[in-house]
């Protein structure tokens, strides 16, 4: 048919999940492609004249059943990212095809499936926490700093080349105040941390979180508590580091022993301290970035696989 770049599906099960609830991930190819997407028996059909069109739709195809096979659900994020690495505007072009993107991929024993970076900051992101003992991980909500730090340091902990996993936070309130909070510390401490929490469920199985919980191999402490410890063999993961003080993180960062790796993540966009300049993120960047053993990774809009709306919400703060 002329005008129309059709594909072929032979496994109907695939071609169901491609399309979909309702064909919803169609929809979301026509906004990014900005032609007509639809099925008939089991071929997906792409309406446009353009070449360069039908061949990235082509592409995107190849990718996302490629994805599927590794174990990935093709969400309309997942979609949303493919079609990124895979534009001009998007991170980099075809940055999956880099030599060594395979090695970023992370396995975590006993986990849920694998999990893969969706850009090509991600990628590199990741190839940072295997290589750098402290890792700064800067960018705006949805583009995976949290979570990636979390798979990377589950899995380094369950494949036994770690003996502890040390959650920590400021605890700095969003604009407003949440007043007194009862129980004891892991009790008051815990809703400040759940966003790493989510992660880890969404990793793992709860039972194992559980088993480790008990076991202390994985610890969370307010940041407070840090003062005067020596950590050896763990991995640290301080989370929303925009709202440390310059003592906080001054503080953090000189806890680090043998054989320790640390993860330092945070939105310089989102400070909740009285004054902006006063974050120990922002200073430990500008101090810290000329030292080989940190690695700084910047994430941005590009990368928000969280949802397309997100990203655009983003966007239009950036842009304000």
């Amino acid at each position: 048919m002329d005008g129309t770049a059709g594909i072929v599906l032979e496994n109907t099960d695939i071609l169901a999940d491609v399309c979909g609830a309702n064909d919803y991930n169609l929809r979301v190819m026509e906004r990014l492609l900005g032609c007509r997407v639809y099925s008939r028996g089991n071929e997906l059909f792409l309406e446009s004249e353009d070449e360069a069109a039908r061949a990235l739709f082509r592409a995107l195809l190849d990718r996302l059943v490629e994805s599927m096979a590794e174990g990935i659900p093709p969400s309309p994020e997942l979609i949303i990212a493919i079609h990124a690495s895979l534009t001009p505007e998007g991170s980099c072009t075809a940055w999956r095809d880099e030599p060594g993107f395979l090695e970023t991929c992370i396995q975590i024993p006993g986990g849920l499936g694998k999990v893969y970076p969706r850009s090509r900051s991600q990628a590199l992101y990741l190839r940072g926490l295997a290589t750098h003992d402290l890792t700064f991980a800067v960018g705006p909500a949805g583009t995976g700093k949290t979570y990636l730090a979390v798979a990377w340091a589950l899995r380094e902990l369950l494949a036994r080349q770690k003996r502890k996993l040390i959650l920590t936070r400021p605890v700095v309130e969003a604009g407003e105040s949440l007043g007194f909070l009862p129980g004891d510390l892991v009790q008051k401490i815990s809703p400040y941390l759940r966003p790493l929490y989510d992660a880890m469920e969404a990793l793992v199985p709860y039972e194992a979180i559980r088993r480790l919980e008990e076991s202390r191999a994985i610890e969370i402490a307010p940041l407070a508590y840090m003062r005067g410890r020596s950590l050896a063999n763990c991995v640290v993961i301080l989370d929303e580091a925009q709202n440390t003080t310059k003592e906080q993180m001054k503080m953090f960062l000189t806890r680090l022993g043998e054989n320790s790796r640390a993860v330092v993540t945070g939105d310089v966009t989102q400070i909740d301290l009285p004054r902006k300049s006063d974050s120990g993120l922002t200073h430990a960047l500008g101090l810290l970035s000329s030292v080989d053993e940190i690695f700084v990774c910047r994430l941005d809009a590009r990368d928000v696989v969280r949802s397309g709306l997100v990203r655009r919400i983003i966007e239009a703060y950036e842009s304000e």
